[in-house]
């Protein structure tokens, strides 16, 4: 057995680090590094929040203009009818006329006045039965005979006779630009006219 020097004795009763080296200072403990937890082995991450959404739900869209006419609206009327259609209710108005004429061409008499004033009644009369009838039927005498109907562009329906009326008085929109108006349903895609355009309408066969 040996005998040696007896090991050194902290006086403050202290066992020495045995990670300190000679002469330095103590390692003290690194600091924990800040940041975001990991997420243990074998859990799935977390999925961000959101709206949940039915089962076949759709968002939906911009509407299509194209779309936005009545499913079951029939062929719509050529600019042919039309045409025709306008001189048939024209030559209704000039029979309604003649009245009229006559009593202007006998001269100034009580049988011409009354001849006048009987044919200007009849005129106006005409023209206010066209347009209640177009109104609530979507039908003249003109578009009758020859099978056609004014509608409603969105649901089908007529126009009703105050929007009948509207229509007639956009017709000076048809009228303004060299009678343009009155040929733009032969290459428009509905066939319609200007003032079909801002009154929301259409002509269609049936």
């Amino acid at each position: 057995m040996s005998f040696g020097p007896p090991p050194p004795h902290d006086p403050y009763g202290q066992p020495q680090n045995p990670q300190q080296g000679h002469g330095g200072y103590p390692q003290q403990d690194q600091p924990p590094s800040y940041g975001y937890p990991q997420a243990p082995q074998g859990v799935p991450p977390q999925q961000g929040y959101a709206y949940p959404q039915q089962p076949g739900q759709q968002y939906p869209g911009y509407p299509d203009p194209h779309q936005q006419m009545y499913a079951g609206m029939p062929p719509f009327a050529h600019w042919g009818l039309r045409f025709l259609a306008t001189l048939v209710d024209g030559l209704v108005l000039t029979v309604a006329y003649l009245p009229v004429v006559i009593g202007a061409a006998i001269g100034a008499d009580p049988v011409s006045t009354f001849l006048v004033l009987v044919g200007l009644v009849t005129v106006f009369g005409a023209m206010i039965w066209m347009l209640v009838q177009e109104g609530k039927t979507g039908q003249t005498i003109g578009k009758k005979a020859l099978g056609i109907r004014l509608l409603r562009e969105i649901d089908g329906r007529p126009l009703g006779v105050g929007m009948a009326f509207v229509r007639r008085l956009a017709h000076f929109l048809d009228s303004f630009a060299c009678y343009l108006g009155w040929l733009w349903p032969l290459w428009d895609e509905k066939k319609q006219t200007f003032a079909d355009k801002v009154c929301s309408s259409v002509v269609i066969k049936g």
